[in-house]
């Protein structure tokens, strides 16, 4: 099916979020091409069509209808403005699992020591809007300049203080900067333009491709196990397995024996398994998931 003739337009962002995005779709069962050398990479659903975007401006699309859905930081639809139908959050980031912060970030040896701090003064951020808001909230009045990029290198010289977008504040504390309050937190979401949500084949699209990325999702951190146990250690097992649900237990041919198969959390398993071991268990296999649907 062509470009032209596909049923649902979704955008996905560019820049620092695109490979976290891409794996995921990976992971979800979606294998998408040529995402870091075209506009419109291939996919293999023949009823999607996959446009590459800046994240500032995919809700902006969305709401506007140029696209169908799309995957974009709670922020930037904030920042927009973007009157679009929310489907799920989708709690991932650029190098973590944590979300990323906007924070009023100041020289090491600045005087400003708060918001209030900046009354007259003058900060420079990319998300204009929401710094804005967040003064206005705050009652204090200070001059907001859009910045273009490379924010942490106009203070103190440019401006008095910026407002920027961090993970771990890691790139912060390397420019010799200190986080002085935190506007907003924020993770991706799949969002909806408010006509295709309304139509029934398009709606059941997304929700589809929304239980599959959130169960990828899920399964990150997670692995499956499997092992042979003797019978009478079974409970002493199940005591010390943690487990999403009850775990699975069937008999084996050998008398006394049964098989036990469960998922757990991966940084756990390092303690399990020796634990597992101890108490007779055989033939435990540690597996990926790619997927967990709960």
């Amino acid at each position: 099916m062509s470009d032209d003739t596909a049923s649902l337009k979704i955008g996905l962002p560019k820049g620092s979020l695109s490979e976290p995005t891409l794996d995921l779709f990976a992971k979800a069962g979606y294998q998408i091409h040529g995402a870091s050398r075209s506009y419109k990479p291939s996919i293999d659903d023949p009823e999607i069509a996959v446009r590459i975007i800046r994240a500032q401006e995919i809700g902006r699309y969305v709401d506007e209808g140029f696209l169908d859905c799309g995957i974009t930081g709670a922020d930037w639809i904030a920042e927009n403005g973007a009157d679009v139908e929310v489907v799920c959050d989708l709690r991932y980031s650029k190098a973590t699992a944590n979300p990323t912060r906007w924070v009023l970030v100041v020289p090491n040896d600045s005087p400003i020591q708060s918001v209030y701090d900046l009354e007259g003064k003058r900060i420079a951020a990319e998300a204009t809007g929401l710094v804005e808001r967040y003064l206005a909230e705050k009652g204090v009045k200070a001059k907001v300049e859009f910045s273009w990029g490379a924010t942490e290198v106009k203070v103190p010289d440019l401006v008095d203080a910026i407002v920027d977008i961090t993970e771990t504040g890691s790139s912060l504390r390397a420019n010799n900067l200190r986080i002085v309050d935190t506007l907003m937190e924020s993770f991706p979401q799949l969002v909806a333009n408010k006509g295709a949500w309304a139509d029934p084949w398009k709606r059941g699209k997304i929700e589809r491709l929304a239980v599959l990325l959130q169960s990828a999702l899920q399964a990150r951190d997670m692995v499956g196990l499997k092992m042979n146990l003797p019978e009478n250690q079974l409970q002493n097992v199940l005591d010390c397995l943690p487990s999403l649900r009850q775990p699975t237990i069937s008999h084996l041919t050998s008398e006394g024996w049964v098989a036990l198969e469960t998922v757990a959390d991966e940084k756990t398993v390092r303690d399990l398994i020796p634990q597992l071991k101890a108490l007779g268990a055989e033939g435990i296999i540690e597996y990926p998931l790619n997927k967990v649907v709960i």
